[in-house]
């Protein structure tokens, strides 16, 4: 039954597009047709693609437009929205209820009144104060106008850049460029594989110990060796200092360890801050983390200002705790339920598990739930992990590759807790289903009856995501006692591969008799001591961990077997 409007005549203003801002006022109109809308932006666009920034630096996404979203004709047209663009908020005064707004162009203020206020405006590049930070040919990437200036210097920043290659009877061969990008997430991978497409000579610099800061580290390691095979120097546990401009005009970064590494253009990619400076000036509640604090319904303290998208601060799924994700997913969703709300219905936003994904050189690494690095800063112990390693569809049909997976699941009821996965092949519908197996709050038993798609080019009999609840519901009924390689140190190391395998990895500490021989030679195993059972990824451990615990023995598979110690090394090579 459709709900009756709750805001005929009500005046909604709406700071902000892109995501939140752009979707909260489309939603808006289509659940009322009488309220008056007005959308600012400060911007020139009120919706486009940031997520494909990067892509158009690199010219995979060749024309500007084809990032633009919808225009500001569009939500007149089709929406009858009052869109402003070049128009900043710079005051709300709740007492009045009025936004002072600013026009970009001219500076005029003019003062517009409200019913309701949507705030989404987003966060802003951390730009640190490092010595020759303004310095030309340093760039952010988080508005068109921002990859319009990159694409813009690699063609003109300096005489090289300019193309004189391409005239001079002299320079007959083109050097090398080289760029520098800062910061190890989504945009810094991103645009570092995209100047490596455009014939760049990149070095990614990175503060912390590994890329991609929201997976563990053990699995960050897969995708930093793959970056690397492809021609990405990454310069890890290394902050930068300064910049520096050369003789040649070439620019200099200078890093915390003393290191510079030179560079024909610098892309920041350090990270976002939510913008809430504008909820300052309504003393708006500011949360722990540094965003907007807001309820299930996107309320701000003040129960006629909404907030969405990436100024504000969300509950996590799993943990309960504030968290800032700045994905777009939740922002649109965030931007709808606010519309809702704001339309009389009662839609609650259930907090964000920080699902996401990222594709490099053909390699692909995707997250969800709570990583294992958080459990433990959090103190909550009641978990177990495992790793597998999975073919992407069946194995005897052309094409298939290996999937790294680690998943997290609660000891205590099984629940699914989260799930990293990297490979090259169909990473992302295992992320997806696991995703929303984490939403439901399903547990490992579910994923083991769990019916999924199977055809030999698409998937297997027995799907990574049921074979993952597989693995953890045998650990959990006690048929695969588990060990992880951090606590073999005392127990009776056994590798059950076969001898030729042992030329390829080796750990000096095992003694080595193959799954083959070993009912044959269970006497020469001791009774009096735990015994750790490694083969390549776990699954022959297994099966001679069955055999012993029938035979007596007390037995544990350590989790992955070789290849969670060193695939860093060893997988995703062909």
């Amino acid at each position: 039954m459709e709900l009756k409007s709750k805001t005929a005549g009500m005046r909604v203003i709406i700071v902000g597009g892109v995501a939140g801002g752009a979707s909260c006022a489309a939603r808006l109109r289509r659940l009322d047709e009488n309220a008056a809308i007005l959308m600012v932006e400060r911007g020139p666009y009120v919706s486009y693609a940031n997520c494909g920034l990067p892509y158009h630096i690199g010219g995979v996404i060749e024309k500007e437009a084809s990032l633009m979203v919808a225009d500001e004709h569009t939500f007149r047209s089709q929406f009858a929205i009052d869109v402003r663009t070049g128009c900043e908020a710079i005051k709300i005064s709740p007492g009045t209820k009025t936004v002072d707004l600013r026009s970009v162009a001219t500076g005029e203020v003019t003062t517009e009144p409200y019913d309701k206020l949507v705030l989404s405006p987003g966060a802003s590049s951390i730009r640190p104060l490092l010595p020759g930070i303004d310095l030309p040919g340093i760039f952010e990437v988080r508005t068109v106008p921002d990859a319009r200036a990159i694409r813009e210097w690699i063609e003109r920043g300096s005489t090289f850049l300019a193309g004189m290659h391409r005239y001079s009877g002299f320079q007959t061969v083109r050097p090398k460029t080289r760029a520098v990008v800062v910061g190890g997430g989504f945009i810094g991978l991103e645009t570092a594989e995209n100047l490596i497409h455009r014939g760049f000579d990149v070095t990614l610099v990175e503060m912390g110990d590994q890329i991609l800061a929201p997976i563990d580290a053990e699995m960050a390691r897969i995708a930093e060796g793959y970056l690397e095979r492809h021609g990405l120097r990454l310069a890890l546990n290394d902050g930068v200092a300064g910049f520096e401009q050369g003789d040649s005009g070439a620019l200099k970064v200078l890093t915390q360890s003393g290191k510079v590494h030179p560079a024909d253009i610098v892309i920041l990619a350090i990270g976002v801050r939510p913008d809430t400076a504008l909820a300052k000036t309504a003393g708006l509640e500011i949360g722990q983390c540094g965003g907007i604090r807001v309820d299930e319904h996107m309320r701000t303290n003040n129960p006629d200002i909404f907030a969405v998208g990436d100024a504000i601060e969300v509950k996590d799924f799993v943990t309960g705790e504030w968290s800032l994700v700045a994905l777009a997913g939740p922002a649109n969703r965030q931007g709808r339920i606010a519309a809702d709300v704001i339309a009389g219905r009662n839609s609650r936003f259930r907090g964000t598990q920080g699902t996401a994904i990222i594709g490099f050189f053909g390699g692909v690494a995707a997250w969800t739930g709570v990583s294992e690095k958080t459990l433990k800063r959090i103190g909550d112990t009641d978990y177990e992990k495992i790793y597998l390693y999975p073919n992407s569809h069946a194995g005897y049909y052309p094409g298939a590759r290996p999937i790294a997976m680690k998943v997290l699941f609660r000891k205590s009821d099984g629940r699914l807790l989260g799930a990293q996965a990297l490979g090259e092949d169909m990473v992302d519908k295992r992320i997806s289903a696991l995703a929303m197996a984490v939403q439901l709050g399903a547990t490992i038993y579910d994923l083991e009856e769990s019916e999924l798609c199977y055809a030999p080019p698409f998937g297997s009999a027995k799907d990574p995501v049921n074979f993952a609840g597989m693995i953890a519901a045998d650990v959990l009924r006690g048929d695969m006692p588990l060990s992880h390689w951090d606590a073999t140190a005392t127990g009776f190391l056994l590798d059950v591969r076969e001898p030729a395998e042992l030329a390829v990895e080796d750990e000096p500490r095992a003694v080595n008799i193959p799954i083959g021989q070993l009912r044959a030679r269970l006497a020469e195993l001791p009774r009096d001591r735990e015994i750790l059972i490694v083969c390549r990824s776990g699954q022959r451990a297994y099966y001679a961990t069955r055999i012993l615990l029938q035979k007596g023995f007390k037995a544990r598979t350590v989790a992955g077997g070789m290849l969670s110690r060193t695939h860093a090394s060893t997988f995703w090579t062909r």
